[in-house]
Protein backbone atom coordinates (compact mmCIF):
# COMPACT_ATOMS: atom_id res chain seq x y z
CA UNK A 1 0.00 0.00 0.00
CA UNK A 2 2.84 2.40 0.80
CA UNK A 3 4.35 1.84 -2.63
CA UNK A 4 1.08 2.73 -4.35
CA UNK A 5 0.90 6.01 -2.44
CA UNK A 6 4.47 6.84 -3.48
CA UNK A 7 3.62 6.05 -7.10
CA UNK A 8 0.63 8.43 -7.01
CA UNK A 9 2.77 11.14 -5.44
CA UNK A 10 5.43 10.69 -8.13
CA UNK A 11 2.79 11.00 -10.86
CA UNK A 12 1.46 14.22 -9.30
CA UNK A 13 4.99 15.57 -8.94
CA UNK A 14 5.78 14.79 -12.59
CA UNK A 15 2.55 16.47 -13.73
CA UNK A 16 3.36 19.59 -11.67
CA UNK A 17 6.87 19.72 -13.10
CA UNK A 18 5.62 19.43 -16.69
CA UNK A 19 3.02 22.15 -16.19
CA UNK A 20 5.60 24.53 -14.73
CA UNK A 21 3.80 24.83 -11.40
CA UNK A 22 6.99 24.12 -9.47
CA UNK A 23 9.12 26.63 -11.36
CA UNK A 24 12.81 25.73 -11.38
CA UNK A 25 12.71 23.96 -8.00
CA UNK A 26 13.02 20.51 -9.57
CA UNK A 27 15.00 21.52 -12.65
CA UNK A 28 17.77 19.01 -11.80
CA UNK A 29 15.26 16.21 -12.47
CA UNK A 30 14.84 17.31 -16.07
CA UNK A 31 17.00 15.28 -18.44
CA UNK A 32 18.33 16.63 -21.69
CA UNK A 33 18.96 13.96 -24.28
CA UNK A 34 21.40 15.08 -26.96
CA UNK A 35 20.03 14.13 -30.37
CA UNK A 36 22.05 15.89 -33.06
CA UNK A 37 24.49 18.67 -33.94
CA UNK A 38 23.83 21.03 -36.84
CA UNK A 39 24.06 24.69 -37.84
CA UNK A 40 21.52 27.51 -37.85
CA UNK A 41 20.22 28.16 -41.36
CA UNK A 42 18.84 31.45 -42.68
CA UNK A 43 20.97 33.88 -40.70
CA UNK A 44 21.74 35.86 -43.86
CA UNK A 45 18.03 36.53 -44.43
CA UNK A 46 17.23 38.07 -41.05
CA UNK A 47 15.35 41.37 -41.10
CA UNK A 48 17.41 42.54 -38.13
CA UNK A 49 20.85 40.84 -38.07
CA UNK A 50 21.73 42.60 -34.80
CA UNK A 51 19.76 39.88 -32.96
CA UNK A 52 22.85 37.68 -33.42
CA UNK A 53 25.22 40.10 -31.68
CA UNK A 54 24.51 39.05 -28.08
CA UNK A 55 24.50 35.28 -28.60
CA UNK A 56 26.90 33.26 -26.44
CA UNK A 57 28.21 29.71 -26.38
CA UNK A 58 26.06 27.51 -24.17
CA UNK A 59 23.00 29.75 -24.61
CA UNK A 60 19.68 27.89 -24.73
CA UNK A 61 17.40 28.49 -27.69
CA UNK A 62 13.75 27.63 -28.27
CA UNK A 63 12.59 25.49 -31.17
CA UNK A 64 9.12 26.15 -32.59
CA UNK A 65 7.29 24.32 -35.37
CA UNK A 66 6.16 26.45 -38.27
CA UNK A 67 4.90 25.22 -41.61
CA UNK A 68 5.04 27.20 -44.81
CA UNK A 69 4.68 26.55 -48.54
CA UNK A 70 8.41 25.93 -48.91
CA UNK A 71 8.97 23.48 -46.04
CA UNK A 72 6.20 21.63 -44.19
CA UNK A 73 8.71 20.47 -41.54
CA UNK A 74 10.15 23.89 -40.74
CA UNK A 75 11.47 24.50 -37.24
CA UNK A 76 12.22 28.08 -36.22
CA UNK A 77 15.04 28.84 -33.78
CA UNK A 78 14.27 31.62 -31.30
CA UNK A 79 16.10 33.35 -28.52
CA UNK A 80 14.44 33.20 -25.07
CA UNK A 81 12.87 36.63 -25.74
CA UNK A 82 11.20 35.31 -28.90
CA UNK A 83 13.54 36.90 -31.45
CA UNK A 84 14.04 34.71 -34.53
CA UNK A 85 17.63 33.82 -35.35
CA UNK A 86 17.09 31.20 -38.05
CA UNK A 87 15.93 27.66 -38.79
CA UNK A 88 16.95 24.04 -38.47
CA UNK A 89 18.34 23.20 -41.94
CA UNK A 90 15.78 21.51 -44.20
CA UNK A 91 17.95 18.41 -44.65
CA UNK A 92 18.00 17.92 -40.86
CA UNK A 93 14.47 18.83 -39.75
CA UNK A 94 12.20 15.88 -40.69
CA UNK A 95 12.74 13.71 -37.61
CA UNK A 96 12.72 16.68 -35.23
CA UNK A 97 9.48 17.99 -36.77
CA UNK A 98 7.88 14.57 -36.26
CA UNK A 99 9.06 14.43 -32.64
CA UNK A 100 7.67 17.91 -31.97
CA UNK A 101 4.39 17.08 -33.72
CA UNK A 102 4.13 14.04 -31.42
CA UNK A 103 4.36 16.34 -28.38
CA UNK A 104 8.06 16.00 -27.55
CA UNK A 105 9.82 19.07 -26.20
CA UNK A 106 13.01 20.01 -28.05
CA UNK A 107 15.44 22.85 -27.54
CA UNK A 108 18.83 23.87 -28.84
CA UNK A 109 22.06 24.98 -27.24
CA UNK A 110 24.78 26.99 -28.97
CA UNK A 111 28.00 24.98 -29.31
CA UNK A 112 30.06 27.59 -31.15
CA UNK A 113 29.50 30.77 -33.08
CA UNK A 114 31.18 33.10 -35.48
CA UNK A 115 29.12 36.23 -36.11
CA UNK A 116 30.30 38.53 -38.90
CA UNK A 117 28.54 41.22 -40.94
CA UNK A 118 28.88 39.13 -44.11
CA UNK A 119 28.32 35.62 -42.77
CA UNK A 120 27.40 34.01 -39.45
CA UNK A 121 28.12 30.40 -38.55
CA UNK A 122 26.25 29.18 -35.46
CA UNK A 123 26.71 25.54 -34.45
CA UNK A 124 23.98 24.12 -32.21
CA UNK A 125 23.14 20.91 -30.45
CA UNK A 126 19.52 19.74 -30.47
CA UNK A 127 18.22 18.21 -27.24
CA UNK A 128 15.02 16.45 -26.27
CA UNK A 129 13.83 17.53 -22.83
CA UNK A 130 12.60 14.56 -20.81
CA UNK A 131 11.01 14.84 -17.37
Amino acid sequence: MGHRLTNIQNQALTASLRSGELGSLLQPLVKEIHLFDTFVAGTMNLKDPTVLQDLTCGQLLMLVRETNKFDENEIVILKENGQRIGYIPRQDNLIFARLMDAGKSLRAKINSLEVNPDFSKIAIGIYMVDV
